[in-house]
Formats: structure tokens, sequence, C-alpha cells
């Protein structure tokens, strides 16, 4: 019993994807381009610029929102990872999820009060997440490769859907968090529901909402060595380059570098979530 399989589900999505790939090539190059463009500009753009600029771009920006600590702690991590020799992987890496954050929120935001304020597109949007959020990473880069082929737009567009959720759920938490009472109170001053949701939902919910842009961010930055397997550049790359070389100190210095990103955007978009 159970020796074969009955159900060859495996089979037909295959099928299925080859026939997506036969039939709808230029739909999904229609939808490659954007996220190409933006990641080509942000790549462009933050390898252009002279480090020291962009030391004390985000020097500032964690000064502003997060205090002197964590400014002086970026500065010095910065100038930590220039000098192990990966500040253009670095670059790649913040532009790739500069992408996928600025897609995430532009696609996060809109489903995420919808689902706060419809109880049934909520129930339906619901297992969706689920999915999205259970299903291990590696799974999403077959398709992705086979739809948009191997680079970084390709290791963007897997990200986008890896860290999807967490925004989307916290945006509808923060929607639903805000008391009734508001929201009938500015009903009663003749408020629309456009300017309900404008200047009394939004506002409320806007630290639950960034707290979701921040686990969008860290998801983000752990699809970094995931997306290095099919091409991706960045700080994942030291990282598969080590383990395909056994070279421990590559990929030592690649894992070091993720590390030391992801604490200094975490830093500062969890004090913007806090002074929000």
């Amino acid at each position: 019993m159970f020796e074969d399989a009955v159900i060859p589900l495996d089979q037909w999505v295959s099928s299925l994807v080859e026939w997506l790939v036969e039939n709808y090539r230029d739909f999904f190059q229609t939808i490659k381009w954007p996220v190409e463009a933006t990641l080509n500009g942000f790549d462009a753009g933050l390898n252009w610029l002279h480090p020291i600029i962009i030391i004390l771009a985000i020097t500032f920006a964690a000064w502003k929102f997060s205090g002197k600590g964590v400014a002086i702690f970026s500065a010095v991590t910065l100038t930590f990872v220039g000098l192990l020799g990966l500040w253009a992987e670095t670059m790649t890496t913040l532009a790739m999820v500069l992408s996928s954050v600025i897609f995430c929120t532009f696609a996060g935001m809109p489903l995420g009060i919808w689902a706060g304020r419809s109880d049934k597109f909520e129930t339906g949007l619901r297992p969706v997440l689920d999915a999205m959020q259970t299903t291990p990473a590696f799974v999403y880069l077959v398709p992705i490769v086979m739809l948009f082929s191997v680079g970084n737009v390709a290791g963007v567009l897997a990200t986008i859907v890896f860290a999807l959720p967490p925004i989307i759920r916290l945006t509808s938490l923060g929607i639903r968090q805000v008391h009734p009472e508001l929201v009938e109170a500015a009903q009663a001053f003749g408020a629309t529901k456009w300017q309900v949701l404008r200047r009394v939902q939004i506002p409320l919910a806007m630290p639950t909402i960034l707290a979701g842009l921040n686990q969008t961010i860290m998801m983000a930055l752990s699809m970094v060595v995931i997306a290095a397997l099919i091409g991706a550049g960045g700080l994942g790359s030291p990282v598969i380059l080590g383990l395909n070389t056994l070279d421990i100190g590559r990929a030592v210095i690649g894992g070091l570098g993720i590390v030391l990103i992801a604490i200094v955007l975490d830093r500062i978009t969890q004090s913007m979530a806090q002074r929000s």
C-alpha cells in the first residue's frame, strides 16, 4: 500500500509551469521589467556614490531615529564591512532589499488594509499567507527560475514572495486594533470611509505597520544567501562560494556582513516604529 504515487501532483505542477512558460512568457517579462528597472537603478546608484556619502547618510538616519549609540554602531559597521572588501556586495544586497521592500510595501499595504476592513477577504487571504510563510524558501526557486531565468531579478522576485506576508498581516492587525469608537466618532462628524482610513485608521495603525515593514526587511535579508543559489549577487555570493570550495573564511565574512547590515536596518526601523 502506498508504494506508488496515486495522485501525480508533481507531474501536474511541472506541466502547469511548462505551459505557463510556453504561453505567457511575454506576460512574465512584463512583470519582470519594473523589478529589473528598480533593482538596476538602486544597484547602479549605490555603487556609484562614494562610500563616505552612504556611510554618512545611514549614520544620520540612525542618529535621527535611534540615537547616538546606533549611529556610532552604524558608522563603525559600514566601515568594517568596507575594510573586509565587501562594499560592492553590500551595496548590491541593499539594492535587492530596497527593491524587494518597495514592491512588498506597494502590494502588501493595500492588501493589509483591505483585509483589516473586510472579514471575508481576511478569511480568504489567511490560508494563502499561511502557505507563503510555511513553504520552504527553496521551493520558490524552481518556478521562479523557469519563469524569470536566473540572476538578481529572479532573486528579488523570490524575496518578494517570501517577505510579503508580514507586512500584510501586521497592516491588517493595525487597522483592526484601531478602537471602533474612534471610527464611529469620525463618521459622526461626517467623515467618509476614505477620510476615516486616511486620517484615523492609518495614522493610529502606523506603529504596527512599521513593525510589519521591519519584519519584511529582516525576511528579505534572510533570503540573500538562498537567492545567491540562482545567480543573485550580493553578500550571499561569498557564502555560497565558500560553501562550494569549503573556504570557511570567505563564508564567515559573507555571513558576518549580512548579520551586521541586518542589525543596523533592524535598529533603525524598530526605532521608526516606536517613534511613530
